[in-house]
């Protein structure tokens, strides 16, 4: 009991960008910027244009605001770390960043398994498109991926928190995430490893098979479309996201399923990055931005916008 009091009443210590800080930190500025300003742009831009009030863009104005949660979550934290060079947190504040972390991922990898059947019943059922994806369907469906991820979430935090840690209370870590806490842990485990997996397979694993069953069967439509040029822009469409979410899903997997110490681990802390970085980055450009429609809906936007402060 003491030991677990002791633990409660002490902060963590996050060990990371011990070389390269100034480097760490203006790229962290740089990507957080970015991340900030597509997918506000993206989500601002679906609300307020008439011709993008339609499923699809319902889900994606849903991820913006997914990937800017999921952002926020750890870069402004792991930022005032590298600039301060203090690398304490809280016991409470850790749990919290836990708990958000891997409640906005779960519910991430949830939406694109949801995107991923938009898109297959538009393609490969056009006519019924219409009646199975209704407004009442894709607000359910959203609902469901945030609950799903948060309750999950929920069940990570509480079994990461019975844990007793070891005295220095070092996480070899840039955030607090189950996987470096379960190392920095001194109680046993094994159970708790055994749980990690369990949910990473079925919570990962079944939303990645939902979207290649989908982008296989829109691919298996798509060949049957006679115009070569049809095929060649439904292709390069198809390519992209599925390059962009199956790096979310295959990082995200390995960040949960891959070694908890050693050498190796380096590599699990880098792909925890890419899992929690690069999505929230690229799917506003892969979904958004380099649609014909949301381009229009931009420069419309300006125009409008430039038209206005003349006036004034």
């Amino acid at each position: 009991m003491e030991v677990e009091n002791k633990t409660l009443l002490n902060d963590f210590i996050l060990i990371g960008f011990l070389e390269g800080r100034v480097v760490c930190i203006i790229l962290m500025v740089a990507i957080y910027t970015m991340i900030i300003i597509w997918n506000f742009t993206v989500f601002g831009i679906i609300q307020v244009d008439s011709h993008l009030q339609t499923p699809m863009y319902f889900f994606l104005s849903c991820l913006s605001l997914l990937d800017i949660c999921f952002s926020t979550v750890t870069l402004p934290a792991m930022l005032a770390n590298a600039i301060t060079g203090n690398r304490r947190i809280s016991f409470h504040r850790c749990f919290t960043q836990l708990y958000f972390f891997v409640g906005f991922g779960g519910s991430e990898s949830f939406l694109l398994a949801a995107m991923a059947y938009d898109r297959y019943v538009a393609i490969c059922n056009p006519l019924r498109y219409h009646v199975v994806v209704n407004k009442r369907f894709c607000s359910g469906l959203v609902a469901g991926c945030w609950v799903c991820g948060l309750l999950n979430a929920v069940f990570h935090t509480l079994m990461t928190m019975k844990l007793t840690f070891c005295e220095d209370h070092h996480i070899h870590h840039f955030f607090c995430d189950v996987l470096p806490m379960l190392e920095a842990a001194c109680s046993d485990i094994q159970s708790s490893q055994v749980w990690l997996h369990v949910f990473a397979v079925f919570l990962g694993m079944s939303p990645f098979l939902i979207v290649m069953n989908s982008y296989t069967r829109i691919i298996s439509t798509i060949l049957k479309i006679c115009s070569s040029l049809g095929r060649e822009k439904v292709f390069s469409t198809c390519s992209s996201h599925l390059i962009v979410v199956t790096i979310f899903y295959i990082t995200g997997f390995i960040n949960y399923n891959g070694p908890s110490s050693g050498d190796s681990f380096i590599i699990v802390r880098v792909l925890s990055i890419l899992y929690s970085i690069l999505s929230p980055l690229l799917n506003p450009v892969i979904y958004c931005l380099r649609n014909k429609e949301v381009k229009k809906a931009l420069e419309k936007a300006i125009k409008k916008h430039r038209t206005e402060h003349s006036l004034v």
